[in-house]
Parts: C-alpha cells; structure tokens; sequence
C-alpha cells in the first residue's frame, strides 16, 4: 500500500516511517522540517520505497503537484502538528496554524491523493484536568490548553470528513510519549537544560506531576494494530500504559543520574509545569485492551529505557 506520513521526520512520525518501510508500504513523507531532522530519517531516505517532500501541510495547495507524482495513497497517517503546549499558551496562533490548520491540510491532502482513510495523532490533552480516569466516552470535553482545544477540533473535522469523503477513520489519544528521536518533552527539555548548565536542573513544578509514559516503539505498535483490527467507520482509542504514571521528580533523578553530572535540582514551584499543564490524570485504555492490545512497558519501564536513549542522543552516553 501506499501510505502518506506528515510529520515524517519527527519524533514518532520518523519511527512510524521506517516501520511502515519495513512492513513493505511505499512511504511519502510529508514534513516542514521545523522540528524534523533528515537524521531522523537516515534510515528512510536511501530507500527505494521512500520519498520526502519538504512542505507545510497548513498550505495542501502547495503539496497538491509533488503529491500527485506518487498517484493514489491508502492512507494519510497525520502526526504534524505543534509540539510546545506552552507556546501555543503563549500565542493562540502557534496552535491555530500548527495543530489545526495542519489537520486540515491533512484532509484536503487524503482528498487529492484519493484516500480514503486517516490515522490521526490526538492526544488526551482533550480531556482537560479531571479527577476520575481518562475514558473515551467522557464529556463535556473541556480542554485547558490551546494545543488540547485544536486537537479536539481536528478530531471534529475528520469525523465530518468521515460523512463526506472518507470511509474510515482512526483517532489515537495519545499519553505522554517517550524515546529515541526526542524532539521535545520533559526528558529531552532536561537533557538540555543539563547541556547548558551541568550543576543545577530546574525543573518546572514541584516535582509531584505525575503522569502516563508510554514508549515510542509500544506507541507504533499500538497505531498498527488498531488500524488492522479496528473497522469503525470512526475509530477512537486511549493508547497508554497500564498503571498510574511516574513523576516527574523520579525522571529528573534519572536524567542526573544518566548525565553523570551530579547536578542540584531546583524547583520552579507550584503544582504544575506551565498554563495548561494537566499535572495529574489516570487514563483509561481498557477499550484498547478489549480490542486485543497491550503495553510491553509500564511508565517507569517506558522513562527508564528513554532516558537511557536520550541520553546517547544528546552527548551524554
């Protein structure tokens, strides 16, 4: 099949490519490469079934002609979107362009290349800060966050396509997500903190937030399986760990512990990292695991091993 990746020289969209490669797709990755890395994409590059395609999604328009080339797609597995949630606190419009308009992009792109399916990366940023664990069927949806209210948007604007134009849709709510690659997130954001200053660590909050970590590899498994055994016209599934999270005190251990610096930790204060922070929240993926699929990591297996591959990534192993 062929299969058109946005976000292809991201964080996870990278390692998606170079799965799909593997499992014998022909790839087109699409990316701005605002984030993305071509070393990101080392392995896909020389390969004969992969073609990257440096555009914007925000402007499909502008796709429209090297999209073509490829003739008709299977699939659009959209991952582009803006990964600072505090940024696009900070400026609505970070959000709006980057997490939205690129969700848009991505169905005008399925429409052009004929189709008919989408996998999309949401996030359980939707949710908002609530007490009581994270289901599928929970609502009102009241997200706190810029980046949680424009995913939710984007989760609207493919059900409506699903009406339309396409046949089916999949919609992953993903946790936090960690490992090799890292173009963000907190034990990336540490790493780097640490490369700046090696004797002190500041670390956003007081250290409490605790939170789900799922691995990068368990994530890629995850999406898979969901698309070959989920046939809801509108597919809507938790990918997470099992278990209640880690904290953030316990990564930023690790991360001192793996940079070998001995740093001293100063904390920010106050129960969360930034305006939107959701600094605790239990996720439920008791669908997913009905569905037939479970997590080979816990969270702390998830930091544990993360930390230890960010820690090459960033000259500290």
């Amino acid at each position: 099949m062929t299969m058109i990746v946005t976000g292809a020289a991201g964080f996870i969209g990278s390692q998606l490519v170079d799965r799909l490669l593997a499992d014998g797709h022909r790839v087109v990755g699409v990316d701005n490469m605002s984030r993305g890395t071509r070393e990101n994409l080392a392995m896909a590059l020389p390969h004969k079934d992969f073609t990257l395609i440096e555009g914007d999604c925000a402007e499909p328009a502008s796709l429209t002609a090297a999209l073509a080339a490829h003739g008709t797609a299977d699939i659009v597995w959209h991952l582009a979107a803006n990964s600072d949630i505090a940024a696009g606190v900070a400026d609505t419009r970070i959000d709006m362009r980057d997490t939205f308009m690129t969700t848009w992009g991505a169905v005008e792109i399925a429409k052009a290349a004929g189709a008919a399916k989408i996998a999309f990366a949401s996030t359980s940023a939707v949710y908002g800060a609530h007490p009581d664990p994270l289901v599928e069927t929970h609502g009102p949806m009241l997200p706190i966050s810029n980046y949680g209210a424009m995913k939710l948007a984007g989760e609207a604007l493919i059900s409506a396509a699903v009406e339309s134009h396409l046949k089916q849709a999949w919609i992953f709510r993903f946790p936090n997500v960690v490992g090799d690659r890292a173009t963000h997130g907190v034990i990336n954001d540490l790493f780097l903190k640490l490369k700046r200053d090696p004797t002190e660590l500041e670390v956003l909050g007081d250290g409490k937030q605790q939170k789900p970590y799922l691995h990068a590899s368990d994530l890629i498994e995850a999406m898979l399986y969901i698309v070959d055994k989920a046939d809801e016209p509108r597919a809507l599934y938790n990918i997470g760990p099992e278990d209640e999270g880690f904290d953030v005190a316990g990564i930023a251990a690790g991360v001192i512990a793996a940079s070998k610096t001995g740093a001293r930790i100063r904390y920010t204060g106050g129960d969360r990292g930034w305006v939107g922070d959701v600094p605790k929240f239990s996720y439920s993926v008791d669908k997913l695991a009905r569905l037939g699929w479970r997590p080979s990591m816990s969270s702390a297996q998830a930091v544990a091993r993360a930390i230890q591959e960010v820690a090459v990534q960033r000259g500290f192993a």
